[in-house]
């Protein structure tokens, strides 16, 4: 069951990919690189809680234990998992402390924050300019990847997002948010509003929302930075997901 779509990034092997991850009906978690989600066909997109079946081999770059080599052609989506079955079936997977991650020696883990603010800082016209040229040479790849039709170019989206938060221990760390859902929602919300009721309206819905629905946080460690390399972890958020008719005393009880 998909739970994290991260930003396409460019990759110098895979061109632009997605770097997914979900857990399965045996509640351990799965990463799933790389994923050419744009020239996917129509049933083989996927979303959020959604299930899917893929075909894999073991990555020789990759030593993490939940990382899978996508087949992609063997990607299938399947159904979505109901809104009042998710919090009970994640509950076991959700910690208070990235440090309790780390001794579970995890790569991928939910985060309960105990308090969260989402900031906005505009890229400069320089640093958009490169993101806009840089899709459009992937979506060049990607078109001739995919044979059929042209592929357009992704849009960057115009706002870097960070994440102010406390652990359930009440330290402060800052994220910068790879969560490609943020991104989405921002784009949208910037096309019918002014920017600054856009940043207001996404700030409203992940700090009041999602947070009173039982906001957790999706986490990936870094593909070189992480303890399987003899280094301490270094945790990129990658998905701030939303659990409805959760509560916090039974998450971490």
């Amino acid at each position: 069951m998909i739970l994290i779509k991260a930003q396409p990034h460019r990759s110098s092997q895979y061109f632009e990919t997605v770097c997914c991850a979900g857990v399965g009906r045996d509640r351990k978690w799965r990463r799933q690189y790389p994923v050419p989600f744009r020239i996917l066909k129509d049933d083989q997109k996927f979303g959020r809680w959604q299930w899917v079946s893929y075909g894999f081999v073991r990555p020789k770059e990759d030593q993490r234990r939940e990382s899978q080599k996508v087949i992609s052609h063997t990607l299938v989506a399947k159904e979505k998992m109901k809104a009042a079955e998710r919090a009970n079936f994640l509950a076991p997977l959700v910690h208070g402390t990235l440090e309790e991650a780390d001794a579970a020696r995890d790569s991928l883990t939910l985060i309960r924050p105990k308090k969260i603010t989402l900031k906005a800082f505009p890229k400069t016209k320089t640093e958009l300019a490169d993101e806009a040229k840089k899709h459009g040479e992937l979506a060049a790849q990607l078109s001739l990847l995919d044979g059929d039709e042209e592929v357009q170019p992704l849009t960057p989206c115009r706002m870097q997002f960070k994440l102010v938060w406390e652990d359930q221990m009440g330290r402060r760390h800052e994220h910068e948010c790879d969560d490609w859902e943020t991104a989405t929602a921002f784009n949208r919300f910037d096309q019918k509003y002014d920017e600054a009721q856009a940043i207001q309206i996404l700030r409203a819905k992940y700090e009041k929302q999602y947070f009173d629905a039982g906001l957790v946080l999706g986490f990936s460690t870094h593909i070189r930075r992480n303890i399987e390399y003899k280094t301490k972890n270094q945790w990129l958020l990658v998905g701030l997901i939303r659990l409805d008719e959760t509560h916090q005393g039974d998450l971490l009880a």
